[in-house]
């Protein structure tokens, strides 16, 4: 790790604790990053993004051991698939729990994807607690593949902008979403 890389995890932990909002690298596309647990910062997303509340917002995790302190009753169907994928892989639990509001769906469950990616994962162990990851775009348009790609009104309503891996030109694709209910069905959302 270089660094920048740990510079640029200083500066996102201090704007997260502060209920800020981050640009940054994730194990997929570029996503707007806040405090899961903070719903005013949940709010701010929101905003930005110009998103209608009534759709949920992902959850970044670092281990099963968090999660588990996010949902409820994870099958364990899910935590299998969750450690044995190879791609990241977003998992929708039937029942969140201590997240802020406006995380969860309004039938209560909730989106979150266990990130292997070294730069999210050492933000989130630092800062002890899941990340919102939404893609850093105006709701409705395309989610930018690079960093060029994000529009300038979304730059300029965030509190920091990562510097790790803005140059990187590798097109990375949203995670593939399935749904896991507490019976153990599975039902693919997006491949």
């Amino acid at each position: 790790m270089t660094s920048d890389y740990r510079e640029d995890i200083r500066h996102a932990l201090k704007v997260l604790r502060a209920g800020g909002v981050i640009l940054y690298p994730t194990d997929t596309i570029w996503g707007l990053g806040c405090d899961a647990t903070n719903a005013e910062a949940v709010r701010k997303i929101y905003s930005i993004k110009r998103r209608p509340d009534s759709k949920s917002m992902i959850v970044l995790v670092n281990s099963v051991d968090m999660l588990s302190r996010y949902v409820s009753h994870p099958p364990d169907v899910a935590i299998q698939m969750a450690e044995l994928s190879e791609k990241p892989l977003t998992i929708v639990y039937d029942k969140g729990r201590s997240l802020a509001e406006g995380v969860t769906a309004p039938d209560g469950s909730v989106g979150i994807r266990i990130c292997r990616d070294p730069f999210c994962d050492e933000l989130i162990t630092s800062f002890r607690k899941p990340i919102i990851s939404t893609s850093a775009n105006i709701s409705g348009e395309i989610p930018p593949a690079v960093f060029p790609a994000i529009s300038d009104e979304i730059t300029a309503a965030v509190d920091y902008i990562c510097l790790y891996r803005q140059d990187d030109m590798s097109k990375a694709a949203a995670s593939s979403v399935i749904k896991v209910s507490g019976n153990g069905a599975v039902k693919i959302i997006r491949q």
